[in-house]
């Protein structure tokens, strides 16, 4: 009876410590920007169904992301209007090119996108890699306004699995989205430093606005731009996270690779 008790009492122990200290601390790491610790990191549409997480985000004002955005050969969307809604459908069925086409709306802390931007892949508007920001912050700890963003790419246009309405649907691998936006930017000399902070945490099968299908580390990638577009020639400093945090990217990685297969 005293083994058992001693048993039990230590198998209480370990799961106390796995379940309230150790693993915690792999989902969850020191916040590089304690303004942004409290907030919710997924979207919403119009109608309040959860959207596209937040998986990127930028630091400068709005002079250094339009310029930093640009140098990186992405393009200002247009707002959705009567006009740019005729010009993307008809931008689609007839394969033209449309580098400016806009994106559909989403919501964030109240409000819609502040910014948006896109850059084709291919000719018409039916593949594109896009993003849409949100300022959070009008000085982070850097000092400097803070962004948030929910960089996905379009791979079809469909109708959503929850409306019924047209619409883009998204590859599900936003972490290569987010790789890709942030490749483009350092490539362009315009980012300084990046680092993680939490996002929504490790997802295999989350579900945007329009029910498409999605997975991701659940890290959010904030990239510390230039100022007043003065292009870098050095590589971004990488400012690393806790070992434990960096220990589940690697494993994350692993599940990665196969849900790509």
């Amino acid at each position: 009876m005293e083994r058992f008790l001693l048993g039990a009492l230590g198998t209480i122990l370990v799961y106390t410590l796995l379940a309230y200290v150790v693993l915690p601390a792999f989902w969850t790491h020191h916040e590089h920007q304690k303004g942004l610790a409290a907030l919710p990191m997924v979207t919403l549409t119009a109608q309040g169904i959860p959207g596209d997480p937040i998986n990127v985000g930028l630091v400068g004002d709005d002079k250094d992301v339009l310029c930093a955005m640009a140098a990186a050969g992405w393009y200002p969307a247009d707002r959705v209007t009567l006009r740019s809604a005729i010009e993307i459908v008809g931008s689609v069925v007839l394969d033209r090119p449309y580098h400016d086409a806009p994106v559909s709306p989403l919501y964030y802390l109240g409000r819609r996108e502040d910014l948006a931007f896109e850059k084709p892949s291919g000719r018409s508007p039916d593949h594109r890699h896009h993003v849409r920001f949100w300022k959070v912050l009008e000085q982070g700890d850097e000092k400097r306004p803070v962004w948030l963003g929910d960089a996905t790419f379009d791979s079809s246009v469909g109708v959503s699995h929850y409306t019924g309405a047209v619409t883009h649907h998204i590859d599900a691998d936003i972490d290569a989205e987010r790789a890709r936006l942030a490749t483009d930017l350092e490539a362009a000399g315009m980012v300084t430093a990046k680092y993680q902070v939490t996002g929504i945490g490790p997802t295999m099968a989350g579900r945007n606005g329009g029910g498409d299908l999605y997975y991701t580390d659940g890290e959010v990638w904030i990239l510390r731009l230039v100022e007043a577009c003065q292009k870098r020639s050095d590589p971004a400093t990488i400012i690393p996270s806790p070992p434990a945090t960096e220990l589940k990217d690697q494993i994350w990685q692993a599940v990665a690779n196969a849900l790509r297969k």
